[in-house]
């Protein structure tokens, strides 16, 4: 495990990132020592240490959208270090992300997408973030309680005060599935918040499908006067199936 055991912040996150997050940096460099004891007492940590920041791997000021997951996919090969998504050889597909990409589909039209992996959504500007980034293999929540949402809500306080040089809050818009993102709402307070179940086949269909996050903050970052996200993925060039 090499996270914050040397390198500094501003080789484990961009730049921008590692400048605001510095105040956290004594409460990150205590997750890897944490996580470095789970590994030497024979506990498997997903993801690979290499993208338990990865969604820090992002310039802090492109960020247009956030998207809220709850901790990394517990099997191994799934988590990348970005919220629901995947490597593209994964299959079959986490069955959150299934029923994510049943909405997108819905809700925009789009071809269904061949595979999980979301990055192209990362390179526009959407911030896939887990409020835990890491967890023991086939255990959820196993790292819920210590210490990572304490980071994590740093890093949301940074988005939601970020100003222009004219001191204008910068265009924010964040997706909450479920009750856990949701409680984070409080510190969003400069963002436009699009709410609804959690795409878990338990919650699906108690509020997720029909709820169009997709339009819906493609038509608040239009009312923001930038530019909204072309959500589509690459798809299957046989009627887009997956």
């Amino acid at each position: 495990m090499t996270i914050a055991q040397i390198k500094p912040l501003n080789e484990l996150m961009e730049s921008d990132w590692a400048k605001a997050m510095q105040p956290e940096e004594a409460h990150i460099r205590t997750m890897g020592d944490f996580l470095r004891e789970q590994i030497h007492q024979g506990h498997r940590i997903l993801p690979e240490s290499r993208n338990i920041l990865r969604a820090f791997n992002i310039p802090l000021r492109s960020i247009k959208v956030l998207i809220v997951g709850q901790d990394p996919y517990p099997t191994p090969g799934h988590p990348v270090g970005l919220s629901f998504s995947t490597e593209a050889n994964v299959h079959p597909l986490p069955k959150s992300l299934i029923n994510i990409y049943k909405e997108l589909v819905d809700d925009l039209h789009v071809p269904m997408p061949i595979n999980g992996d979301l990055t192209p959504w990362t390179k526009q500007g959407v911030m896939l973030l887990n409020r835990c980034l890491t967890v023991e293999a086939g255990l959820p929540n196993s790292h819920q309680g210590k210490g990572w949402e304490e980071i994590t809500e740093a890093a949301i306080r940074v988005l939601n005060n970020r100003v222009d040089e004219n001191g204008k809050h910068l265009p924010l818009v964040a997706i909450l599935w479920g009750r856990n993102a949701q409680s984070l709402a409080p510190l969003l307070t400069n963002a436009t918040l699009i709410e609804s179940a959690h795409p878990s086949p338990l919650s699906a269909t108690r509020g997720f499908f029909g709820s169009h996050p997709f339009s819906r903050a493609n038509e608040a970052l239009i009312a923001y006067g930038v530019d909204p996200i072309n959500w589509s993925l690459p798809s299957s060039p046989i009627q887009g199936t997956m």
